[in-house]
């Protein structure tokens, strides 16, 4: 049996040979973040409410109350939320090794909050809100402050309208600019290197194997196992917040 110190050595040596190397993240590694996975029934999201109901283009647009009172908790803890080690590594992976882009299908901005550059949010962001009335857009912090305090639903300062993140919900396509960089950047990688996903949400979940048919070696890092391990290269299941900055150590200066 192959111990995860030699994985990450394998891991380490394809780093090393790559001129292009892409990161696609996903929910684990924010959870050491604090930031629930809201498909895990453990999480407290899954409490009073489906996601996959509430968090619904047409869901929210019928009762955009539910919505909101489902997601609350997780703004509150978005908003005090810090990147931990393994964002840091993907930063320093950007900044000193083979690092060109990270895909990721978190809302939470916790890749940007650490430092990396290039980063394609294929599942949006909750930094804007957009009224579904008038379709004007607003930073959150303008309506963020009330809706924590009251819970109310955000309103159009200018329309009144209900103002929804702008974040991807079930039923809504993908933001166009950052799917066609993600795909763009994947065919060109020759290391794609999947960090805290299950690859069970698609597109994103279809990378990997569109990487990998277009020449790309593959590392899976990740605690549990995916559909894709039988196509990857190094596959190493354990906390991301461990292996992360391993990887990255051997390119700092």
């Amino acid at each position: 049996m192959t111990t995860i110190p030699s994985l990450i050595d394998q891991a380490i040596a394809i780093l090393r040979q790559s001129r292009h190397a892409v990161a696609l993240t996903g929910a684990g590694i924010s959870t050491p973040s604090g930031i629930p996975d809201f498909r895990s029934r453990d999480s407290g999201l899954w409490e009073k409410y489906d996601p996959m109901e509430v968090a619904s283009f047409t869901g929210f647009k019928q009762n955009p109350q539910d919505f909101y009172h489902w997601i609350r908790p997780l703004f509150d803890t978005i908003t005090v939320a810090q990147p931990n080690a393994a964002h840091q590594a993907l930063v320093q992976l950007e900044a000193y090794g083979p690092l060109q882009a990270v895909i990721t299908q978190n809302i939470d901005g916790l890749h940007s909050k650490a430092g990396s550059q290039t980063v394609y949010e294929i599942h949006g962001h909750l930094r804007e809100v957009t009224c579904l009335r008038c379709y004007e857009i607003f930073n959150t912090n303008v309506v963020l402050d009330d809706y924590l305090a009251t819970g109310d639903i955000p309103r159009c300062p200018s329309c009144g309208g209900v103002l929804k993140p702008n974040v991807i919900l079930f039923g809504e396509l993908l933001p166009v600019t950052a799917l066609n960089h993600s795909r763009k950047e994947t065919r060109s990688c020759d290391v794609m290197l999947v960090v805290g996903s299950s690859l069970e949400v698609e597109p994103a979940g279809d990378l990997p194997l569109l990487a990998k048919q277009s020449g790309a070696r593959l590392i899976i890092v990740t605690l549990s196992e995916t559909h894709l391990d039988y196509l990857a290269d190094v596959v190493i299941h354990t906390d991301v917040v461990d292996v992360l900055p391993q990887l990255a150590a051997p390119f700092l200066p």
